[in-house]
């Protein structure tokens, strides 16, 4: 096949492939089986890796995410995503209405209704019909570019509008309700979409009891699984995440004409976006309170989280008209839904221990139905939030799902004692080693700050190892419980004595990745300073405070002999922190964790301080993309900044070299545009040796 057959089949498969998307994800109404979908996607791909031109961003074959990113570059908005006011009384939102009313001068108005989503907001930019930018909403001035991310949604459209391979038009779900637009509206050379990012109730339970099976992360409610997912540095995972898009607006749409929201959601429905069908238009305001009512009570039908309903003025010239106050608009307000509670019986107070040694109070509550949640647990923060409201074990007491999430005990019922509650106080000792705890003055949460505490002990190996710590590939969760569970681990230092002839001996391991383990275990070692102060998990101490310190320390035996004020006076380096670094240093359990790690060769020095000025790549900035040869990008990373050099994320004309490798992204493109000079692994190793 040559290259024109080839685009010309490329793009009759993208084409249906966009369109039985479309169908599926936006509409639920395919027509085409998974097997008959498979096929089609098969070939593609096939004409993608036979001509690897064929395969654009906007390919249908892209879902699937991009190479990871060590981070989000940050984006300004060409206008503020404003946050919206919220009331919670009818009486607020009539309110509302006649200041709007007031305002308007006598217009006459219509008013959208829309559920308010449970999830993330994001801005999406399409340039002639390509999707080319996302970001998160941020701080409404500038968010972060999560364009690999967004790629990854299904119904987010990469290219529209929608059609199929012979040139039908989208077609919109058939609701008289459902916004109208012109047939054939011009496509907009240049359009920024707003939405938000969610996830379904059964797709959010699904995708938990499968991270729970495979001792991932579990999330705590849709939401929050929503966000987690579009912030993850690997977009790869993020197109296995089950999230779903509602476009809700057009913040500007070039070389359409569009004058009420209604057109907007109009316009964007014909382009092929997934809407919210409870969308809805009044011109009675009466009627508009009515059906908000009538969700309040009919929430728990949706099978995704709403947390109030969103009231809009429909007209864009008065939206303009009414203006914006602070980083609210006058022209909208959310009316929240009244957070749900329930009366049952606080059972037991159980503690549970953080990583870092918090001693965490839990409520284990006689099992209540709230909002559609059986709820049997909550949050009780720290020991003043128990004394404060006098909760006793055995009370009836109020539960609250604050913002329809969090389950939070929010008071007692004193009047329904018996006389068998019982006063709960937090223990002296800590209930895994029997180290006694400790509460500092100004802070609320009791500590146990022995190292080698057992319940600590599997997250803290978990830590120790992990990504951005001492990177110790091949050890997880589950071996590191195992290993404790066997007595081979007391400690994270212990992680550097074992013995691969014993673990080869181990069920299920085996002598080649007791091989592979032990090598990552060897190699660890050199990560340095700021890796290994990362990695112990000092409470108030992450990355960036160990980049700091190691700027200022040559060494972490150094740092040991520094004094609080001393600390203090470094910039990023505030008190508490301070604090934190001495008392850890402080504990002899401790200090004998940092001996047995000296002992066995872990590097306490800093790799920053060894590359001072005279280094070879000293005064350099460096990016990286792609896959390199044989190094990974911390490795890479390392070795740069052990000469000197400074790596950032993203590339700017301040960039001196791009350090490439296979798959390189935009990152390459924009290096070539600047004149950027490019290196490949080989001769960044000789750029080191030359100068």
């Amino acid at each position: 096949m040559d290259m024109i057959t080839a685009q010309e089949r490329w793009e009759q498969l993208a084409e249906t492939l966009r369109y039985h998307n479309y169908r599926y994800y936006v509409l639920d109404d395919p027509q085409l089986s998974d097997a008959a979908y498979d096929s089609l996607m098969i070939e593609l791909r096939e004409l993608e890796a036979q001509f690897p031109a064929l395969r654009t961003p906007d390919s249908p074959s892209q879902r699937v995410g991009d190479v990871p990113v060590e981070s989000f570059d940050k984006v300004q908005h060409p206008r503020p995503m404003l946050s919206l006011a919220s009331v919670f009384e009818e009486a607020e939102v009539r309110k509302w209405h006649e200041r709007v009313l007031k305002l308007a001068n006598g217009a006459t108005l219509e008013w959208i209704l829309e559920p308010k989503i449970d999830g993330l907001a994001v801005a999406i930019t399409y340039v002639n019909g390509r999707m080319a930018l996302g970001a998160t909403r941020g701080n409404g001035i500038v968010g972060e570019d999560i364009t690999p991310n967004l790629r990854t949604v299904r119904d987010v459209p990469l290219a529209i509008p929608v059609s199929d391979h012979a040139g039908h038009e989208t077609e919109r779900p058939r609701r008289e309700t459902w916004p109208a637009f012109p047939e054939n509206p011009p496509l907009a050379s240049r359009m920024e979409v707003r939405g938000e990012v969610y996830m379904k109730i059964p797709d959010f339970h699904r995708m938990n009891r499968q991270q729970a099976e495979t001792d991932e992360k579990v999330f705590a409610n849709p939401r929050n699984a929503a966000a987690g997912s579009l912030r993850l540095l690997d977009s790869s995972i993020t197109a296995r995440r089950p999230l779903s898009f509602f476009g809700y607006g057009i913040d500007y749409a070039d070389d359409v004409e569009i004058l009420t929201h209604w057109d907007a959601l109009g316009y964007l429905g014909r382009m092929g976006f997934s809407l919210n069908p409870h969308i809805r238009r009044f011109t009675d305001f009466e009627e508009a309170i009515d059906y908000a009512k009538e969700w309040m009570a009919r929430r728990s039908e949706l099978d995704y989280e709403v947390d109030g309903i969103v009231f809009k003025v429909n007209d864009l010239a008065v939206q303009e008209r009414l203006g914006v106050v602070g980083r609210e608009p006058r022209w909208a307000v959310a009316w929240k839904f009244p957070a749900s509670e329930a009366v049952t019986r606080l059972l037991d107070i159980k503690v549970n221990l953080g990583r870092t040694g918090v001693l965490n109070p839990n409520a284990i509550l006689e099992a209540v139905e709230i909002g559609g949640v059986t709820v049997s647990n909550a949050t009780l923060h720290n020991e003043d939030y128990i004394r404060e409201r006098d909760l006793r074990i055995g009370d009836h007491v109020v539960v609250k799902r604050s913002g329809d999430v969090i389950p939070k005990v929010m008071n007692a019922l004193p009047e329904m004692r018996t006389g068998d509650e019982r006063e709960w106080r937090m223990p002296d000792t800590c209930p895994s080693c029997g180290e006694p705890v400790h509460r500092a003055p100004d802070e609320a949460n009791y500590y146990c700050t022995n190292a080698a505490c057992p319940a600590q002990l599997v997250r803290k190996v978990e830590h120790f190892v992990g990504r951005g710590s001492m990177d110790i590939e091949g050890l997880g969760k589950k071996l590191a419980a195992r290993f404790v569970t066997l007595g081979l681990l007391r400690d994270v230092a212990d992680i550097y004595t074992l013995d691969p002839e014993e673990l080869a001996g181990l069920e299920g391991l085996g002598e080649l990745s007791a091989a592979n383990l032990m090598t990552s275990i060897e190699g660890s070692k050199e990560q340095g300073m700021i890796r290994l102060l990362t990695a112990l998990g000092i409470r108030h101490i992450g990355s960036v405070q160990a980049a700091l310190l190691a700027e200022h320390y040559p060494s972490v035996d150094v740092l040991m002999q520094a004094s609080k004020e001393e600390l203090e006076a470094i910039p990023g380096i505030g008190p508490i922190s301070a604090q934190s670094l001495v008392e850890w240093f402080s504990h002899e359990s401790n200090r004998r964790v940092l001996d047995k790690l000296r002992a066995e060769g872990v590097s306490f020095a800093s790799q920053r301080t060894a590359a001072g000025e005279g280094a070879p790549l000293a005064g350099r900035a460096f990016v990286i993309t792609g896959t390199l040869p044989t190094m990974s990008r911390d490795e890479a990373k390392a070795f740069i900044e052990e000469h000197g050099g400074k790596v950032t994320s993203a590339v700017s004309s301040k960039t001196d070299f791009l350090l490439a490798g296979e798959n390189a992204g935009s990152k390459l493109q924009k290096a070539e545009q600047l004149g950027i000079r490019i290196l490949s692994e080989d001769e960044l190793r000789e750029l080191a040796i030359q100068n």
